[in-house]
């Protein structure tokens, strides 16, 4: 049997040191959508470059170039979307002057981008906290306007009366305000201290001011849903990263 004859060696692929970059993986680099939909995009005539429509596929641009997509000015930088399950002991900012732990610590080796957190979680507060470096998509998810819905995990210091359920669920003002609630009843299997909350205000202290109205004292928050994202395998302490599918919805928005 004749020996089989071995696969010449590939040549390896050179880097890219031009400062040039495909049209379509510009765009994804944008965080607008994947390099394919971008050749949808690039086919209909949606993207221009230093004022003039592009629709060649494979087309090459530098960073100092002008690409606008449906008219919006967009930049080539990678964006990125972080998912963290949050302990206690955290406080939700970029820095802290009073040198107090914050979440940048606990994803630090997620990505070389600057990142920062979309909404916040109070110190003592635990659960869902995104991270991301895109700021029309962050604006979207902490604007009242999109009603973009929080789910939490509430225990109380005692036992939550019906009547005080009832009145929340209908609805309650606060001293800035009238406060909302999309959902509220008991954890399934649980006592009457734990309470299911689902709301979609972004008042500061919304859900812990909600029950001290009636003379109740939050003794544990976890935040387990935001913008329908959840913290399934995910443990505390610990984040990933988005995927296409979860980033596809929360594009959605608005």
């Amino acid at each position: 049997m004749a020996a089989k004859k071995s696969a010449a060696p590939r040549p390896e692929k050179k880097a890219d040191t031009s400062g040039k970059m495909r049209l379509n993986r510009f765009i994804a680099h944008a965080g607008i959508c994947s390099r394919r939909e971008a050749d949808t995009f690039i086919k209909a005539g949606s993207v221009t470059v230093n004022g003039k429509v592009v629709s060649e596929m494979g087309f090459q641009v530098s960073f100092n170039d002008e690409v606008r997509f449906d008219g919006r000015l967009i930049s080539s930088e990678r964006k990125e979307y972080v998912l963290l399950n949050k302990p206690k002991n955290f406080i939700t900012t970029t820095s802290d002057e009073k040198g107090r732990r914050t979440v940048m610590e606990l994803i630090a080796s997620a990505t070389k981008q600057r990142l920062f957190p979309v909404g916040r979680l109070d110190r003592n507060t635990t659960g869902l906290l995104l991270f991301t470096n895109d700021g029309e998509l962050a604006a979207r998810l902490t604007h009242p306007k999109y009603g973009v819905r929080k789910i939490y995990h509430v225990v109380l210091d005692k036992t939550l009366r019906v009547n005080h359920l009832q009145e929340i669920e209908k609805g309650i003002t606060l001293e800035d305000g009238p406060v909302e609630v999309d959902a509220i009843s008991y954890i399934q299997g649980a006592t009457k201290r734990e309470v299911g909350i689902e709301i979609h205000s972004g008042k500061n202290r919304i859900v812990r001011r909600i029950f001290e109205h009636f003379g109740y004292e939050v003794t544990k928050l976890d935040r387990v849903s935001f913008a329908g994202l959840t913290k399934k395998d995910l443990p505390r302490g610990h984040f990933r990263h988005l995927t296409e599918k979860e980033l596809s919805f929360l594009r959605m928005i608005g």
